[in-house]
């Protein structure tokens, strides 16, 4: 009989409720995450070259995911607030799309997990890509954001399957 799936923020009443991890072991957890920020050549052209009227895109990005990170706590309800070790981010400009692809990683030795971190990060990263070139692009699309792996704690490795288009 398969074991039924149920929702851990809640209680028994159905009331939201932040999760007991006081009784788990410290390992290593690091999760990575993905985003993608779509644009005209005209921005694309601007963030390669670290150039956009507020300054260096990518430098500017990299620093507003990594602070994102650390306040993931709050900004997400019932998340645990969190000792982060690394924290990077990556971009992987794609010219042929005019499209810039966002990789976080976030590691900590703790009790749970850093999924939500590494999500916070890629996503302010992005946020930050839109608002360094919205004057030159106002339809700049931010999409794609999930997470790609995650390692530690109980349930162990995942890593995302790669589905067509993704």
């Amino acid at each position: 009989m398969k074991k039924e799936m149920k929702l851990t923020h809640l209680d028994e009443k159905g009331m939201p409720k932040m999760v007991d991890v006081s009784q788990k072991a410290d390992t290593v957890r690091i999760a990575s995450a993905h985003a993608k920020v779509s644009m005209s050549k005209e921005a694309f052209k601007l963030a390669a070259r670290k150039g956009g009227k507020k300054g260096d895109v990518f430098g500017t990005a990299k620093i507003a995911g990594i602070m994102a990170a650390k306040q993931t706590s709050g900004l997400i309800p019932l998340c645990h607030p969190l000792n982060i070790e690394d924290c990077d981010i990556t971009f992987e400009p794609d010219e042929n799309e005019s499209a810039i692809n966002i990789k976080s990683t976030v590691k900590i030795s703790g009790k749970t997990g850093v999924e939500m971190e590494s999500l916070t990060a890629a996503s302010v990263a992005a946020l930050t890509i839109y608002d360094m070139l919205k004057a030159v692009d106002k339809s700049i699309e931010i999409s794609e954001i999930y997470l790609t792996t995650k390692e530690g704690g109980k349930s162990g490795l995942y890593a995302r399957r790669k589905e067509k288009g993704v």
